[in-house]
């Protein structure tokens, strides 16, 4: 495991390259870090490729479950290292780290043109990975594969079937209620923002000893073991923009923090696929910071910091909290359209991987499905195909796992609220410990020992299915609108 343990030293180094690129490095040295992260994809991709690695996996012999799952991991990541050559491993990594930087401008600009030609390399390298992953199979499932194993297109179109007509209905049922919550309005100083942003972290049982919160162009976390960070984003008029980003983004580095430690450097020692880390964001997110419990303490702490609020009581404070609109972007999507924006990119991505949709007709394709199934009319790119850096840095595959991270959020908080009965009442207080506690012994502990759809089952004491979230939903939205 030594020569593993380096592997994955060196994999955290990376990470933290590519923090660095989003946060604090300075714009002119694009270029050379796109060289930087070349390089360390090929130690890399070297090391995972090694050929002892089918020596030492023809003779371990594990002498327990933990033993078994390192070997799960390593052979799975030798398998995958194997059939991708080390050059075309590189310059995917070269690509993506420039493509961030080039996605980022466009998107300040709005120009579309300026993005094209890089994300046409970036697809035509993806699909030439896919292909060699493949090896004559579905592209687009190879990809899926890097982030939620054991899941494919045919699963997850088939949860999104199921999930769409109840989705749907219910929009219609809301925007047509008589009742429409007040939007929160007003200007919402930066500091005062991340002051607050700190402080809801703190209540999410973010540890400050083993991260830290910065600003990004898109919030993301970032590291595992006993570096996990978050970032997130300041929007004047719209507090709750930074203050659920940040809590997302807990979600995930709770996760990373929780891990056992006996795990670190490991397989195991980070999180065992997408679906599971969004569902610990979403849950911390959604079912516990947007539920009213929690609301009303937040309401609390925010007439104690910004003046003036338009907001009367706890009560319409927490139906905005909750306001249904068909707005533009995904992250700042309310629970009942988020899943339509990530079934939208879903088929988007499939037919660019698939080659049945190409890279110059994406931005008309993106704004007729929108106008299809939000009623409205895309303005501008960065409210349309410009708004996620998922595609700058290559991530095809990635975005379901969102919509599947909310279906495994929806049975771990049925099995929470199970277990824990009175956790509302420690959540309107502004703790969430009993919460995330129960999550953590139950889920986030276990890292990589199982697979992902396992360690949801054992955790609820159920096999996952769409079910809870869409009751979930359903309840909830139906009380606040009065329908």
């Amino acid at each position: 495991m030594a020569f593993q343990r380096e592997t994955e030293a060196l994999g955290q180094v990376a990470g933290r390259l590519g923090w660095d690129q989003e946060t604090m490095m300075p714009r002119g040295a694009a270029e050379q870090r796109s060289d930087e992260m070349s390089a360390m994809e090929g130690v890399l991709h070297a090391r995972r490729a090694d050929p002892r690695i089918a020596g030492w996996l023809a003779q371990a012999d594990p002498v327990d479950a933990v033993a078994a799952a390192n070997l799960r991991h390593i052979s799975r990541s030798y398998q995958r290292a194997t059939k991708v050559p080390a050059a075309l491993a590189q310059e995917l990594a070269r690509v993506t780290s420039i493509a961030q930087g080039i996605w980022a401008e466009a998107r300040a600009k709005d120009d579309v043109a300026a993005f094209l030609p890089t994300l046409a390399e970036v697809i035509r390298l993806r699909r030439e990975e896919a292909t060699c992953l493949a090896q004559g199979g579905d592209l687009y499932d190879a990809l899926i594969e890097d982030f939620e194993p054991g899941a494919t297109a045919a699963s997850l179109g088939a949860m999104f079937d199921a999930m769409r007509p109840r989705l749907v209905a219910l929009r219609e049922a809301v925007l047509g209620a008589t009742y429409q919550p007040v939007k929160l309005e007003g200007h919402f100083g930066q500091e005062a923002q991340m002051r607050m942003a700190r402080d809801l972290a703190t209540a999410f049982g973010y540890d400050w000893e083993r991260g830290r919160l910065d600003l990004a162009v898109h919030p993301f976390s970032s590291g595992s073991g006993d570096d996990a960070r978050i970032t997130t984003r300041v929007v004047e008029a719209d507090p709750f923009n930074c203050f659920y980003s940040t809590i997302h983004e807990v979600g995930h580095a709770c996760y990373e923090l929780g891990i056992d430690p006996d795990y670190r450097l490991t397989p195991l020692g980070s999180g065992v696929s997408m679906g599971v880390h969004e569902s610990q964001s979403r849950i911390y997110e959604n079912q516990m910071g947007r539920g009213r419990a929690f609301a009303g303490w937040m309401f609390g702490q925010m007439q104690g910091r910004f003046d003036g609020l338009n907001i009367p009581d706890a009560d319409a404070f927490y139906a905005a909290v909750n306001r249904v609109q068909s707005g533009f972007i995904r992250t700042e999507a309310d629970e009942v359209h988020y899943n339509l924006h990530v079934m939208l990119r879903f088929d988007l991505e499939r037919a660019l991987i698939r080659g049945d949709l190409a890279v110059g007709d994406l931005e008309s394709a993106w704004n007729d499905r929108f106008r299809a199934d939000f009623g409205v009319e895309v303005m501008r790119p960065s409210q349309g195909m410009l708004q996620d850096v998922h595609w700058s840095c290559g991530l095809f595959g990635y975005f379901p796992t969102y919509s599947l991270g909310n279906v495994y959020a929806g049975c771990l908080n049925v099995a929470m609220r199970r277990d824990v009965p009175d956790v509302d009442d420690h959540l309107a207080r502004g703790d969430a410990t009993p919460a995330t506690a129960w999550l953590r012994e139950n889920l986030q502990r276990h890292g990589g020992l199982y697979e992902p759809r396992e360690v949801v089952a054992l955790a609820c004491g159920f096999e996952p299915s769409e079910g809870p979230l869409l009751d979930y939903l359903e309840a909830k939205f139906r009380a606040i609108y009065r329908l």
